[in-house]
């Protein structure tokens, strides 16, 4: 009944693949479960209830993916996006955090109409293939610099912005261990590589003691009660500019965030077919789903992520893949203590290696056509330098129908490039007068 629902034959895959893939895909992103209950906490919520919210959203949202959608995408609250609800519209605009989960329910139910009347599918198709290959490209680096940043391999230098990292430090060694170990199984083209990799640099961090073996195996899961429910009481609350202003930026890089991580992750998987994801509708449906979901659960927007390459790169091509992702995500609200074997220095080996597989698509974008070039470059270099896949595709957006209007192709351009444009404009004055 799998082999049949999933088509595993025909994508050249099996049961077990799907499964490592899942698990990838899993390890890979599992740091979301403890990362935005510490962004959201510092906003006053419950840190117990975000953690049930946060697995619970992804799992839902994921599983929706891969049985509705039949793609190896994983769902889940994104970061940045959680930084923005937590420290820019609870702390820095002083509103209560039930009201911005309320935004956040209202910005689910825009989001949710645009999928049903597939206005978000003909935005993404409208993109050029060039620009959606600098998407792909720019979301390698990008994923790549969190690799190193979090690894410790590059930080902040008050004298050059940014420079190498102390690398005598264990941590920093165990990333570097990591990365070269996951760099040779992969140019030994050793099955499960990425996977073996974490294993692997997780073992060794236990060895040197840089990774802590959990205290226990088996824990309670949080109740949701203090959030659960608690953005349709925040509705009263809304009508101010400020939460206009919040609901736009929580709808935009939502909305981006996803269409930048799909369109990397579908490259990469060799799932675009003439510039365009087959089912696109029903995978931003996925995405709609847990957007709205998660506001009701508690918790910030969710995203498509990135990390589903992971999976990908290791073999995932059907929505089983996403299936078993989400099912580790229910299996680890009752075994959390095991997950604090995946530190930072543990996968940012898999990110970098990501990277290096996306940045592939840079090949293919015509760097002769200068305004597709000029767009290109600034969405790839946009995108870590500002530390936003949104931010980053913003630069493109604004420059490429610019560049096309002043150089006498402006009728090259699809309509709605423009009216990206104009949004992405209004969009970055938003931001810098935040």
């Amino acid at each position: 009944m799998i082999e049949k629902y999933f088509n595993l034959s025909a994508n050249h895959t099996t049961i077990r693949t799907e499964f490592v893939a899942g698990l990838t895909t899993f390890v890979s992103m599992a740091y979301i479960l403890f990362v935005n209950p510490s962004v959201l906490g510092a906003a006053g919520m419950d840190k117990g209830a975000v953690f049930t919210a946060t697995g619970l959203i992804a799992a839902i949202a994921t599983i929706f993916m891969g049985v509705v959608a039949k793609y190896p995408f994983a769902i889940a609250p994104g970061l940045g996006i959680n930084a923005f609800f937590a420290y820019s519209v609870v702390l820095g605009m002083g509103v209560k955090w039930q009201t911005a989960l309320a935004a956040v329910f209202v910005s689910g139910i825009i989001f949710w109409l645009l999928t049903i009347f597939k206005i978000r599918e003909v935005i993404i198709n409208a993109i050029p293939a060039d620009l959606k290959s600098a998407i792909a490209g720019g979301i390698g680096l990008f994923i790549a610099f969190l690799g190193l940043s979090d690894g410790g391999i590059v930080a902040a230098n008050k004298d050059t912005i940014i420079g190498f990292g102390d690398w005598s430090k264990p941590a920093t060694l165990l990333t570097i261990f990591g990365i070269l170990v996951t760099f040779a199984l992969f140019a030994r083209h050793v099955p499960g590589a990425i996977f073996l990799g974490l294993v692997i640099t997780a073992v060794a961090g236990l060895i040197i003691g840089q990774v802590h073996a959990p205290t226990e195996i088996i824990s309670t899961v949080p109740s949701l009660k203090p959030t659960f429910g608690q953005a349709i009481f925040g509705l009263k609350d809304l009508g101010s500019l400020q939460m206009l202003v919040a609901v736009v930026t929580f709808l935009l890089v939502a909305f981006f965030d996803t269409a930048g991580s799909l369109i990397g992750a579908a490259r990469a998987g060799g799932f675009l077919v003439n510039n365009e994801l087959p089912n696109s509708g029903k995978a931003l449906m996925a995405d709609s789903i847990g957007m709205l979901g998660g506001s009701l659960l508690g918790t910030s927007p969710t995203t498509a992520y990135i990390e589903s390459s992971t999976g990908i790169a290791v073999g995932g091509r059907t929505g089983l893949t996403s299936v078993f992702t989400g099912i580790f995500f229910i299996l680890a609200l009752a075994f959390s203590p095991l997950l604090t074997v995946v530190t930072s220095q543990v996968t940012a080996p898999a990110l970098i290696v990501v990277g290096v597989l996306m940045a592939g698509s840079l090949g293919s974008i015509d760097w002769e056509d200068f305004p597709m070039a000029a767009a290109a470059f600034l969405t790839v270099l946009g995108m870590p330098l500002s530390y936003s896949i949104s931010d980053g595709i913003a630069l493109g957006f604004i420059v490429y129908p610019f560049l096309m209007l002043v150089t006498g192709r402006g009728k090259q351009v699809h309509p709605i490039m423009y009216g990206l444009g104009l949004v992405f404009v209004a969009f970055m004055v938003i931001l810098q007068i935040g």
